[in-house]
């Protein structure tokens, strides 16, 4: 039986309901949400939406998250899955080496995966995405793809123990999928 703790990775910018939805869901699985950012601190969240006659992204703050652990803490044998939340967060914590550790690590040994919106720039900076089926925001679609991914553009993708979403908007078609994943390696049937 494996650890019910999963990791739920942040940075200022993180976007609160790609954040919270998995968060809550998680806990209401069983499972432990683990927050790790670059340090053990409380960060802020943020709100994203494109505005009615806006063509780009407008941000408001949203709720603050404490990390539990940081990166360079963390301990990857001793968790269940890990989740790439969105936001801005991911353009600027993607080049951590414990992060880019942590990433190879869930992707090399098949443990459950999600991500969701810019969580794509993660893996795909740890070189983790390489003919991978993934779903992402429209406008994270070249950092997927020029790092091997393919972009579908669908509310949720299932590639092998891999499970992305495009957007919040998206939650409650990827996440259900994502949580069996973890459920079914928690009692040894994945």
């Amino acid at each position: 039986m494996s650890s019910s703790k999963v990791l739920i990775i942040v940075g200022d910018a993180t976007e609160t309901l790609d954040t919270m939805y998995p968060y809550y869901r998680l806990i209401e699985s069983g499972f432990q949400p683990v927050v790790a950012a670059p340090e053990k601190r409380r960060y802020q969240m943020v709100l994203h939406e494109v505005k009615p006659g806006w063509t780009i992204t407008k941000e408001w703050e949203g709720y603050s998250i404490d990390a539990d652990i940081a990166f360079s803490d963390v301990c990857e044998e001793e968790y269940a899955g890990i989740f790439f939340s969105g936001g801005r967060a991911p353009e600027y914590i993607r080049y951590d080496e414990n992060l880019v550790r942590i990433t190879r690590y869930f992707f090399e040994v098949n443990k459950p995966i999600a991500s969701v919106c810019h969580g794509v720039e993660i893996p795909a900076f740890a070189g983790c995405v390489k003919g991978r089926r993934m779903a992402t925001v429209p406008k994270c679609r070249f950092d997927l793809e020029v790092c091997g991914g393919i972009f579908v553009d669908e509310p949720c993708v299932i590639d092998r123990n891999l499970v992305s979403g495009r957007t919040w908007h998206d939650n409650g078609h990827y996440v259900a999928p994502w949580i069996k994943l973890l459920e079914s390696s928690r009692t040894g049937s994945l």
